[in-house]
């Protein structure tokens, strides 16, 4: 059961920002995957996959450098 209160302290990191850093691995990690599909569906020359699994890597690299903007803010590093 969820708590209503910060965990910040079991991390070090607090919640907001332990969120927006999983999100960005979460995105990326998507996106290496994601290349391995590809390569498999460009293996068996199936288009309408190769060009599904492209667009949503491309979304998943998007949602990261969304993600990773927001941090650099949030953290002070421009």
């Amino acid at each position: 059961m969820a708590s209503e209160t910060e965990t910040g302290g079991v991390t070090g990191t607090q919640d907001k920002d332990y969120n927006l850093i999983w999100y960005v691995e979460a995105c990326l990690s998507n996106a290496l995957r994601l290349e391995s599909y590809i390569q498999d569906a460009e293996r068996a020359k199936d288009t309408e996959v190769v060009d599904l699994f492209r667009k949503a890597q491309a979304d998943s690299r998007k949602g990261a450098e969304l993600g990773k903007e927001l941090l650099r803010a949030r953290l002070g590093g421009g």
